[in-house]
């Protein structure tokens, strides 16, 4: 993984100071601790960070391509700056060298760069992989940016007076000039979102490129193709045969994502997901070369001890994650955290900085840091389990009808039938004036509607298939992206490559169009993978119910929060402050309101009310409303 920054500036704009690029690779250092490098003429600049996983002695970025026969210092024919992996990069380096380009390094870099100069825009269409990156074309004058099919490679620009800049991060497009960090009534309700439309962003002048999408800027300005949707199609497959099917896919997709130049492991929950991985690359790694996968599970001191079942959890990971390793021959790690390290200030403004935007997730995205840190003092590659939920039907509220069925992003109806998050996740604290202000139940009506217009249907389908096609897709659209984001932006603070062999794209597209009758053939989420994994994992871990990431029960961990809350809630100068119902917040910090919020839900409140705080003091009068 690495980072990507760069700008273009029409004829007769403003040109940068000297040192701007430098300070921008300063934002990236994190993504790309292995190198930087700088590319720029009199219309563009490309700048890049490091982290080196394929090649790690070539592949140096940007790339360019010179003109064959030329002397050095020539116009190039492209210069690339890359951020991704593009896993079936050996089979198109074969194609392009008998169609013939010649290749000086090993490295996926070089690929991307000359499928570009075979296919032009076209070339994103034959990667298969996670990505995002831009060309710089000297002989049309163009700017060339593409993101993968999931958005899994975050990307983001901002339209100037005087041309466009982009980068991996809004904090590396803030840190230019041209760009402002201005947030108005449209960037919180993208804030307060669980179900934000792609390319939305918190700030005003920020978009982000939409997954599976190119943008194209030059002299007719940006413009944006889609060039990869999900398809409705017939499923034929028998119960046998898709299951066969998945696994085969699953299989392909493991091993895939196993290629890589340094050390590498997998993150292990002890859940179906993470497990299933897991044992796939053991099996993948023995075969190839007979060595042994590395397994990481984080966990809380004391967590398995004391463990109380909550809403959705009915067990600790750590004992399912240690059978799952002893079943597969791991190198097993258990990284415990302590109730310190989930309130220590610096691990929480460093999850803050990393989202650039506050979020409501509190300890679970501190934990998640501080696990991908663990890992990385081992490995520069983790796999994960992610998406496997999206795809096979894995949520708890996707098989409640009653949430299913209404009219509305399914996880939002959720939100709303728990009472710690009636009001929306982490907007309970908020006043009366500034949420009719707000107005996120015609947001989220605005963008329900989009999201289903968006959606493709067969002719003929019942009712009960209509609508798994279409929450199928909600989660892929609307809400898989932030979970990505998130992983991205996670570990990519600490140098760590996380890879989701979950969102190979035919095995999306394949998940896509299973019927839900053969989706939940046995009744439970999940089915079809389960089944495809029963030969894989023990017999605990594939009977084990969906649970999602573990969350602190330690009460010291609440308190100190509510501590932290308490001076927010005492300073006058708090920038959070109008927009808080001050008598609700203040109940809060009480005995009784303390063990009311225990409940992780109800805690997302308070955690949101403090990061919001913290950000805005931060980045100052960002506010318009």
């Amino acid at each position: 993984m690495c980072g990507i920054a760069g700008w273009v500036v029409r004829e007769g704009g403003p040109r940068e100071g000297p040192g701007l690029p430098q300070d921008i690779a300063h934002t990236m250092a994190c993504r790309g601790p292995d190198g930087r490098g700088v590319w720029r003429d009199g219309h563009a600049t490309l700048v890049h960070t490091r982290l080196a996983v394929i090649d790690v002695p070539g592949g140096h970025q940007p790339m360019t391509a010179e003109r064959p026969d030329t002397p050095a210092g020539t116009e190039p024919l492209a210069v690339l700056a890359y951020n991704g992996e593009v896993y079936n990069f050996r089979e198109l380096r074969a194609e392009l060298t008998g169609r013939g380009h010649r290749f000086t390094t090993r490295s996926d870099t070089e690929v991307v760069l000359h499928a570009y100069l075979e296919w032009g825009e076209r070339c994103v269409e034959r990667l298969e992989g996670m990505f995002a990156f831009a060309v710089w074309d000297p002989r049309r004058r163009s700017l060339f940016l593409a993101r993968d099919r999931f958005g899994i490679k975050p990307l983001s620009y901002a339209l100037t007076p005087d041309g466009l800049v982009f980068a991996s991060e809004p904090k590396t497009l803030l840190a230019h000039p041209a760009v402002r960090p201005t947030v108005d009534l449209d960037g919180l309700r993208v804030l307060f979102s669980m179900a934000r439309a792609p390319g939305e962003s918190v700030y005003r002048a920020i978009r982000d490129l939409p997954p599976g999408h190119t943008l194209v800027y030059g002299d007719k300005g940006p413009v944006l193709r889609r060039y990869w949707q999900l398809e409705a199609r017939p499923h034929e497959d028998d119960l046998d045969t898709t299951v066969r099917t998945v696994r085969e896919l699953l299989e392909r997709s493991v091993a895939r994502e196993l290629v890589s130049d340094v050390p590498l492991s997998v993150l292990l929950s002890g859940g179906l997901d993470s497990s299933t991985v897991a044992a796939l690359a053991a099996r993948a790694l023995e075969a190839e070369n007979g060595g042994r996968v590395r397994t990481t599970t984080v966990t809380y001191s004391g967590y398995s001890d004391n463990f109380q079942p909550d809403l959705v959890r009915s067990a600790p990971d750590a004992p399912y994650a240690r059978a799952v390793a002893d079943h597969i021959g791991a190198d097993h790690l258990e990284i415990e955290l302590t109730t310190a390290d989930l309130i220590a200030p610096d691990a929480r403004r460093a999850v803050l900085r990393a989202q650039d935007v506050p979020a409501p997730f509190g300890d679970m995205d501190t934990s998640t840091y501080q696990a991908f840190a663990g890992v990385r003092g081992h490995s520069k590659v983790a796999l994960t389990g992610e998406s496997a939920d999206e795809i096979f039907g894995g949520y708890s509220w996707v098989h409640i009808p009653d949430l299913a069925d209404e009219e509305q992003f399914p996880w939002v109806a959720f939100e709303q039938w728990h009472p710690g998050t009636r009001e929306g996740l982490g907007q309970g604290l908020l006043s009366p004036a500034f949420k009719s202000r707000l107005d996120m139940g015609t947001y989220y009506a605005e963008r329900y509607a989009q999201a289903m217009a968006d959606i493709p249907r067969l002719p003929g389908e019942g009712a009960e298939e209509r609508r798994a096609r279409e929450v199928c897709h909600l989660h892929l659209t609307h809400w898989l992206p932030r979970l990505l984001e998130r992983n991205d932006r996670l570990s990519m603070i600490s140098g760590l490559e996380v890879r989701v062999p979950f969102c190979d794209h035919r095995l999306v597209q394949y998940a896509y169009d299973i019927p839900w009758p053969l989706k939940t053939f046995d009744g439970r989420e999940k089915s079809l993978l389960r089944a495809a994994a029963a030969d894989l994992l023990p017999e605990q871990v594939l009977e084990r119910p969906k649970a999602p990431f573990p969350v602190s029960q330690d009460a010291t961990y609440t308190k100190a929060l509510h501590q932290e809350f308490a001076e927010v809630l005492a300073d006058p100068a708090a920038p959070v402050r109008p927009l808080l119902d001050l008598e609700a917040a203040r109940a809060v910090v009480t005995p009784e309101g303390e063990a009311a919020a225990q409940d992780w839900l109800h805690r997302m409140n308070v955690e949101m009310v403090v990061q919001v705080n913290t950000w805005l003091r931060e980045h100052g009068d960002i506010l318009d409303l």
